[in-house]
């Protein structure tokens, strides 16, 4: 698996991961706890751009990561 590939795999599960926050801060129904999620969904959202800006750079130095 080459590093591209991994970048993109790890993209993709931070997406999921950043879903699934964003549905248990949807349903939960303690502040607490939601503030925790929302905390969360924030940290997620900053690796999620980096990520993606990684995978962009990666894209332009090295074609075959297309």
């Amino acid at each position: 698996m080459t590093v591209g590939s991994q970048v993109k795999s790890c993209f993709s599960s931070i997406k999921s991961a950043e879903a699934t926050i964003q549905l248990l801060a949807s349903k939960t129904q303690k502040y607490e706890a939601h503030a925790k999620f929302k905390e969360a969904e924030k940290i997620m959202a900053s690796i999620k751009n980096d990520l993606q800006k990684q995978v962009i750079q990666l894209t332009k130095e090295e074609p075959q990561y297309k």
